[in-house]
């Protein structure tokens, strides 16, 4: 308290963000205020403030402030920080992945049609977001058989001597091998460039007129193949369950709360058309109305997106006059941000609720399903109470090589997939030593816990940890731990059954007796659910380190070996393993190769250099 009275004394009366931070510098709060001196004053009658925010008080140990010269300044800056910094007790959009979009190229005299996600690097008009890859795919596959563009790179484009397998199930008219007139081709990337804006019924129109042309003339092949374009669109169409009349471009975002949680469902419309739609499940929305959490959702969804010319809600926010006035200065267009009242706008919002009230109901019973399994979890396994966070480790590698550890976590509310870890094994461990990698996992993982909470006030630190062997990894990790000092997580080690058979594992638990459960046990289902999604990760994470190995050249790793020197001594030499087995004199016969930089290279294959 005396801090926040301290920082009030010479605050201005003027817009800006704070922060409360704890003893470790740790953002705990991202406020906002039209007036600073106003709002901060609240945090001195604590009384009158909610738990959640008397703990904060007691925690903060300096506060921060940075003033702006508006108010909606202050709210875009305070959803930025927000987002950057996580703090604990803000309301959290946590899962915000990157929306994909599908870009029409403009730099190729056959513009390509292909799906981007990320910074807008490709040269080309965006039409977008989409609410999934899903959703991406569909409309992706609907345009390359109604439009019959290339969605190839450039480079295969330019190598090609044949057509490729679009061409042969005619989702791709061929411009790599001249099978269209330039002509024609530009005539379908405007058609495909009308449908992406919104002007479906009139391609639908042209083609239907034409497809009946050349039936009259009885060209049934070229009039087969424009139905076949016509039905395309048409399952697109089919798609649009939901339409807003007069409306291009529009995001209908609406907010359900129940049981302490809020679900709140975003519906994209670009071009007059449907893009799907995401459910959210914000963090730290308790003791916060619905008003409060859907505001706080809209000023971080867009933080980092651009919003659309008109965003509908399923209620009013609090400072929706505020909000408008900051996405407007985000955008740098007019934003509309309004509740509807009459016609297809509502009927929209209400599909919206609708939808977001039933993914509440599924969050919900499938929050109390997990929280059962948990329960009877701490039964098995002794805890005294059910566990909030699970971490569960697992290795992989082949015969040693590319050896990868994996760590997934599980809490109430099902994966974590936020949270999962992959440890690139290093140096110091010998191939196929699963003891050795474990060890060097565990280490790293808690080590460095240690050092960014040592408190244990962030929530990373696991209540249970569970282990993919048997007594001896169980007995490394004890080592591990005892080294660390760490002291209050449960451990257990899953040993396979016999032949590696499902439902007849052992379990081990430091001083506990090794045991078995039943195989229909319903926790003993919820660990080999754990446990595959470990093995799961562990395996992607291996076959993507060894991926990019395979595209690794041991020459990739010596300085002063550029593309050039490097395709020399390849052609010289005719492998890698010529290079690495070649004597001085050998490379520093080949063109561009000094004595010193092959002695260079000697060394480096030869002494470890």
């Amino acid at each position: 308290m005396s801090v926040v009275r301290d920082t009030l004394r010479v605050l201005p009366d003027t817009p800006g963000v704070y922060r409360m931070l704890n003893a470790r510098g740790d953002a705990l709060y991202v406020g906002k205020a039209k007036s600073l001196k106003k709002r901060v004053v609240a945090y001195t009658r604590l009384d009158k403030l909610p738990l959640r925010l008397q703990r904060m008080v007691s925690e903060t140990v300096t506060m921060e402030v940075v003033t702006t010269h508006t108010e909606a300044e202050a709210l875009l800056l305070e959803s930025n920080l927000i987002k950057k910094l996580k703090p604990r007790y803000n309301i959290l959009l946590r899962d915000d992945k990157s929306f994909p979009f599908l870009v029409l190229t403009d730099d190729h005299a056959f513009p390509q049609i292909v799906k981007h996600r990320g910074a807008r690097s490709l040269s080309g008009q965006y039409f977008g977001p989409f609410a999934s890859a899903g959703a991406v795919n569909h409309t992706l596959n609907t345009l390359q058989k109604a439009f019959l563009l290339r969605s190839c790179s450039d480079n295969v484009f330019t190598s090609r001597t044949r057509p490729c397998l679009l061409y042969q199930i005619k989702r791709c008219s061929a411009p790599c091998v001249d099978r269209v007139s330039p002509t024609d081709y530009a005539a379908l990337v405007e058609q495909a460039r009308g449908f992406l804006s919104g002007k479906t019924q009139e391609i639908q129109h042209d083609l239907a007129a034409r497809m009946e042309a050349h039936s009259d003339q009885m060209e049934y092949e070229q009039a087969a193949a424009l139905r076949d374009r016509i039905r395309a669109l048409t399952s697109v169409q089919a798609r649009q369950d939901i339409s807003l009349d007069g409306v291009s471009d529009a995001d209908v975002i609406a907010a359900h709360q129940g049981g302490g949680v809020t679900c709140i469902q975003v519906f994209f419309f670009r071009m007059g058309q449907n893009y799907g739609n995401r459910a959210y499940f914000p963090v730290h929305t308790q003791d916060a109305d619905e008003g409060e959490v859907l505001e706080a959702f809209v000023g971080q969804f867009y933080a980092s997106k651009l919003p659309p010319s008109s965003i509908l809600l399923s209620r009013p926010l609090p400072n929706q006059d505020l909000v408008e006035a900051a996405l407007r200065l985000r955008a740098g267009h007019r934003v509309d941000v309004a509740v509807p009242q009459r016609g297809n706008r509502v009927k929209a919002v209400t599909h919206a609720l609708n939808n977001a009230r039933e993914a509440l109901g599924r969050r919900l019973a499938e929050s109390s399903a997990q929280s059962k399994l948990l329960e009877g979890m701490a039964e098995v396994f002794e805890l005294d109470t059910p566990p909030e966070r699970v971490e569960v480790y697992d290795n992989s590698h082949v015969q040693g090589t590319h050896p990868v550890g994996a760590m997934i976590v599980a809490g109430p509310e099902g994966f974590r997939k936020n949270a999962y870890r992959k440890f690139n094994i290093k140096e110091g461990v010998k191939p196929g030593d699963d003891y050795g990698m474990m060890r060097q996992v565990l280490t790293r993982r808690f080590a460095r816990a240690q050092k960014e909470d040592p408190d244990h006030d962030r929530g990373e630190w696991p209540d249970l940890v569970l282990i993919d062997g048997g007594k001896g990894q169980l007995s490394v990790v004890c080592e591990v731990f005892a080294e660390l000092g760490v002291e209050d997580v449960a451990l257990v080690s899953i040993a396979k059954g016999p032949d590696r058979n499902a439902g007849k594992e052992t379990f081990y638990q430091p001083g506990r007796t090794p045991f078995t459960l039943p195989g229909n046990h319903p926790v003993m289902y919820f660990l080999q659910r754990l446990r595959d999604e470990a093995h799961r990760f562990a395996i992607g994470s291996h076959r993507a380190r060894r991926s990019q190995a395979i595209g690794t050249s041991p020459l990739d790793s010596l300085d002063g070996i550029g593309p050039k020197r490097k395709k020399a001594l390849l052609h010289h030499f005719g492998s890698a393993k010529g290079v690495a087995d070649a004597g001085l004199a050998d490379l520093a016969a080949v063109d561009g190769i000094s004595e010193s930089l092959a002695k260079k290279i000697y060394d480096h294959f030869h002494s470890g250099g």
